[in-house]
């Protein structure tokens, strides 16, 4: 076997890994947020800057396709480039509390502990884009609009919480 063979297989199987987690991340969350829009969350008072919720299925899927996106491109780095462990770990920690958010505000139906994950969240998300820039911009920027949203998302989750 070549080594552009091995590279690619190797790009091809951190590729998998990159999408499979961050796949699992937004079928978990799925199963606490479906269940729960119209018994629950359609009843709660919001702010006039809350989106329909038709636009947060489309927003999201485009957000895990450049989480899985940026991850790729951190994962298929040499093992021994410095910081690339520590990029690895920062984005997993980010993506638990994507995870965990659903449970805590959707399933628990408690829009405080929903704050209290998602400030934290984009704490890790903004130090992912952090150790992600210098070892690969592209991956970087693709998190830009997850920080961003993830931000627009917090002040949403506290209003619902304050109006609530």
């Amino acid at each position: 076997m070549t080594r552009e063979t091995r590279a690619r297989r190797r790009s091809l199987t951190f590729g998998l890994l990159a999408v499979a987690l961050v796949a699992i991340g937004a079928l978990l969350g799925q199963l606490a947020t479906v269940p729960n829009l119209a018994p629950w969350y359609a009843g709660l008072a919001k702010p006039a800057f809350n989106p329909p919720n038709a636009v947060f299925g489309p927003v999201w899927t485009a957000l895990y396709l450049l989480m899985a996106f940026a991850f790729w491109r951190i994962l298929r780095l040499p093992g021994n480039t410095p910081g690339r462990g520590a990029a690895i770990g920062v984005f997993l920690a980010q993506l638990a509390l994507n995870v965990l958010w659903p449970f805590l505000f959707f399933a628990a139906r408690d829009p405080l502990m929903g704050l209290l994950d998602i400030v934290p969240q984009w704490l890790l998300i903004v130090a992912t884009i952090a150790l992600f820039r210098p070892l690969d911009r592209i991956a970087a920027a693709s998190l830009v609009p997850l920080a961003l949203w993830v931000a627009f998302a917090a002040a949403l989750n506290f209003e619902i919480w304050r109006l609530n």
